[in-house]
C-alpha cells in the first residue's frame, strides 16, 4: 500500500457500516480521505475520530443522486484536495418492497442511488484521472445479491436487480476504458451479509438470517477487501470478489 500513501481517495456513503469501515482502512494505510455523505453530523464525528492517523479523512456533505451536487463535489474536492486517485463507491440503499405492487418511490429510491449515483461518481472520477494522466482505480461495493438469479428474502428484488446493474456496469466500464486505451483499474467487491450496517438494521426479513450463521461479516472485513485490491501490482486487476461469512446458506 506504500504506493497510495497521501494519495487522495473518495468513499460515498461513510456516514456509517461498510462505508465507514473503508474509509477508517485507507486512513490508517495513508491515504487522504474525502467521505461523502448527506448526514454532516457523522462526517465530522469521523473526522474528530481519525484525526492523528497516518493519513487523514475530510467529509464532505452532498447527496450523489443529485448530479449538480456530484459535480460540486469534484470541484470542491480538486480545487481544495487535489486530483483524484481512487474512487471507492460504496452508497448504497434498499426498501422493503415487491416488483407486483411495490411503490413507484420505491424503486426511484433504490435505483436513483445504487445505480444512477454510481455511475455519475464514477464518470467524474474517471474523466479527472484520465485528464490528469492518473491510472487509478474504481471500486464499486456490489453484493452477494448481485450474484445470485433472485434475492431470498421477499422485499429485495428491486435491490437485488441494482446489484446485478453494479456488476454489468463494472464489466461494461472495464471494456471502455480498454477500448480508450486506459491504465485504469476496475473492481467490484460484493459481500454477503454484513453486520453494522443500516441497510440491514432496517430491513426485518434480512435480520431473520442471522441466527442461522454464527459470525456475519464486519465493516473492516470489506475495508480489508478494498486494501487488497489497492495492494495488487499494476498489471493485477482484480475484477470481481464475492466474500461470504462462513456458514451462510445462499
Amino acid at each position: 500500500m506504500e504506493k497510495w500513501e497521501g494519495k487522495l481517495a473518495i468513499v460515498t456513503g461513510t456516514s456509517s457500516g461498510i462505508g465507514r469501515g473503508i474509509a477508517i482502512k485507507l486512513v490508517e494505510a495513508g491515504l487522504r480521505v474525502v467521505g461523502i455523505a448527506r448526514r454532516e453530523d457523522r462526517g465530522r464525528e469521523l473526522e474528530l475520530a481519525l484525526d492523528g492517523k497516518k493519513g487523514r479523512f475530510y467529509h464532505l456533505t452532498a447527496d450523489i443522486t443529485k448530479e449538480q451536487e456530484v459535480l460540486n463535489a469534484f470541484k470542491w474536492i480538486e480545487c481544495n484536495l487535489g486530483v483524484v486517485h481512487i474512487l471507492v463507491n460504496n452508497a448504497g440503499t434498499t426498501r422493503e418492497t415487491t416488483l407486483i405492487d411495490g411503490k413507484t418511490t420505491c424503486w426511484n429510491d433504490i435505483l436513483d442511488l445504487n445505480v444512477l449515483g454510481l455511475s455519475m461518481m464514477t464518470r467524474e472520477a474517471v474523466q479527472s484521472m484520465r485528464a490528469n494522466n492518473i491510472a487509478g482505480e474504481i471500486i464499486h461495493i456490489g453484493s452477494l445479491t448481485g450474484c445470485i438469479s433472485s434475492a431470498p428474502v421477499k422485499g429485495l428484488r428491486m435491490y437485488c436487480a441494482s446489484k446485478h446493474a453494479v456488476r454489468s456496469l463494472t464489466e461494461g466500464l472495464r471494456q471502455e476504458l480498454l477500448e480508450v486505451g486506459s491504465q485504469i483499474k476496475i473492481s467490484c467487491i460484493n459481500p454477503g451479509l454484513v453486520g453494522n450496517t443500516e441497510i440491514i438494521e432496517h430491513n426485518e426479513a434480512v435480520k431473520g438470517w442471522f441466527p442461522l450463521i454464527e459470525q456475519i461479516l464486519k465493516p473492516e472485513d470489506i475495508g480489508d477487501m478494498v486494501l487488497f485490491v489497492l495492494s495488487r501490482p499494476p498489471h493485477v486487476q482484480i475484477h470481481d470478489i464475492l466474500v461470504r461469512p462462513t456458514g451462510e446458506i445462499v
